[in-house]
């Protein structure tokens, strides 16, 4: 008779129990290394989840940690929250997982880094910054080709994200509708890491924007250059009122709950050998230098992918962080680089200036 291996479960509190909060929990459920101990959340409809899950609720975060030391916290708080909460995590010496973004201020988010440095060696260091892309088949296919030579020198990119909220995304969380919410800072960001991961820094940005259609104080279209440090020019549109699928959630078929179009694309990379749509994968190249011309027929490909949902594989990656075992793929300095960028695509639309950005 074999010996049954006993397996140590990691104990999960979620800290927000609105829709990310609530995929975040069906994850880590569904996980056999990992058990949800709790959930954190004020609402009325926080108690009823936790009382059908047959798990502790808890009104704040401070109740939480007065009583109980998770393994690991995840929070899926709004934006202007993370950070404090973030430090409170860290000086209960419990690991975090921050939902995008780090913050909803580069000041804010500096204040976070400014702690974890102050204690560097500790615990502290166990924040993972939510962007889970960045765990995506998908990405790490696409950075493949690129870091290859594939495509040559990169020269452009060109992404969208256009996608139509209904209205029931804003009456159940107004904050989405003034400063601190907008598809710019919730969903843009998103983006923005993608692209500095197929494209490397970004050191400056034009845009503009507009909030005719809903009319919020937040935006909901704007439009993006982007210059990065290599040299390559990219362009990026947003909408969260457009009825369009050109959007990763609707293109790159991981997350079930959107409906997909397998025909679609949301970011052409292009490089003076070929160019790669993603997250199609097609592959357009020429097969020499002395062949390239727009007269000239391409060698095209489309490159084979295992999907597989990223949230899944960011939890994974979570649970290493707990125990030591891995350092965080996506970083504060991360977190606050792509908030930097961010602050500069609003500055950029206030001031229809070009903003130049740092590379740190």
């Amino acid at each position: 008779m074999g010996l049954i291996k006993m397996v140590h479960q990691l104990k999960i509190a979620v800290v927000g129990a609105g829709a990310i909060g609530r995929v975040h929990i069906n994850v880590i459920r569904a996980n056999s290394h990992c058990q949800l101990v709790a959930v954190v959340d004020p609402s009325d409809a926080a108690l009823q989840l936790s009382k059908s899950l047959g798990i502790p609720h808890f009104q704040t975060l401070e109740n939480l940690l007065a009583q109980t030391r998770p393994d690991g916290i995840v929070l899926a708080t709004p934006n202007a929250m993370h950070v404090t909460q973030a430090l409170q995590c860290l000086d209960a010496g419990v690991a975090v997982l921050i939902e995008k973004p780090i913050a909803h201020t580069v000041s804010e988010a500096q204040r976070l880094i400014d702690a974890i440095q102050a204690n560097v060696g500790t615990d502290s260091a166990r924040v993972l910054i939510g962007h889970h892309r960045a765990h995506s088949p998908i990405m790490a296919k696409a950075k493949a080709v690129i870091e290859e030579g594939r495509l040559g020198r990169l020269v452009s990119v060109m992404g969208s994200a256009m996608f139509f909220k209904p209205d029931n995304y804003f009456t159940d969380a107004p904050w989405r509708t003034v400063q601190g919410g907008g598809p710019i800072l919730i969903n843009l960001i998103h983006e923005i890491h993608n692209l500095r991961m197929l494209c490397g820094d970004i050191v400056a940005v034009q845009a503009m924007s507009s909030n005719a259609v809903r009319g919020f104080q937040v935006e909901d279209t704007a439009v993006i250059n982007l210059q990065f440090a290599s040299g390559v020019l990219g362009t990026f549109l947003l909408s969260d009122t457009a009825a369009s699928a050109k959007s990763w959630e609707q293109t790159s078929q991981e997350n079930k709950d959107y409906a997909t179009y397998g025909d679609e694309d949301c970011y052409v990379i292009a490089g003076d050998m070929g160019s790669l749509s993603v997250p199609t994968m097609r592959m357009k190249t020429y097969s020499t230098q002395g062949n390239r011309s727009w007269f000239k027929p391409f060698d095209t490909d489309t490159l084979e992918l295992n999907r597989e949902d990223p949230l899944k594989l960011q939890l994974a990656h979570f649970l290493d962080v707990i125990q030591g075992k891995a350092s965080p793929l996506v970083s504060v300095k991360d977190g606050l680089q792509n908030l930097q960028v961010v602050e500069g695509i609003a500055s950029a639309i206030k001031t229809q200036q070009t903003v130049k950005l740092v590379a740190d």
